[in-house]
């Protein structure tokens, strides 16, 4: 009966761990997942790379995630499904594709990277259990990301979705 009690207890605070943000972390809800994550430190390893990157924009007119489908507006019940897809998008095909002469910026890119990556397997997961859905809205919009991204050689779309990153980042903050 005390072991009993005991994995109780055990399970019950590792339980509460897994969902207490730790520090600087901050819980977002994205549908019906909840996932524990760190924008500030995200945003400073951005802000850093932030004038390199966009300097290397070659072209200033176009948007990969504003324009015209932009993600403000998307149904609650859709963020699990867009957020996931725009965090393997980054994953698998923007970091991979932004690699610069600077080994200062390529750290900061990896760093950012890697919270990305734990991102995406938290969300994959939440997937998983079926909680998450993507409607017909939320995949054109993501459709439409990718069509923006694929539009342009391949090095110059990671630049400019890498220097976009703000917008994505005050999009998940803004968001319920």
């Amino acid at each position: 009966m005390k072991g009993c009690l005991l994995f109780l207890c055990l399970f019950s605070m590792s339980c509460w761990v897994d969902l207490t943000p730790t520090a600087g972390n901050k819980i977002f809800h994205f549908g019906a997942c909840r996932v524990s994550m760190s924008t500030t430190e995200i945003r400073a390893g951005f802000t850093a790379i932030k004038a390199n990157i966009q300097a290397r924009d070659p072209i200033r007119t176009l948007s990969i995630l504003s324009y015209p489908h932009s993600l403000h507006k998307v149904k609650s019940a859709d963020r699990c499904c867009i957020t996931h897809h725009l965090f393997e998008f980054y994953v698998d095909k923007v970091f991979k594709h932004c690699k610069t002469e600077d080994s200062f910026v390529n750290r900061k890119i990896s760093s950012i990277a890697n919270s990305f990556l734990s991102m995406k397997r938290k969300l994959g997961q939440c997937q998983e259990q079926n909680q998450c859905m993507c409607g017909q809205e939320s995949t054109e919009k993501f459709k439409q990301i990718l069509a923006n991204y694929e539009g342009l050689n391949v090095t110059s779309a990671a630049m400019k979705s890498l220097g976009e990153l703000d917008i994505l980042l005050d999009w998940m903050e803004k968001s319920p």
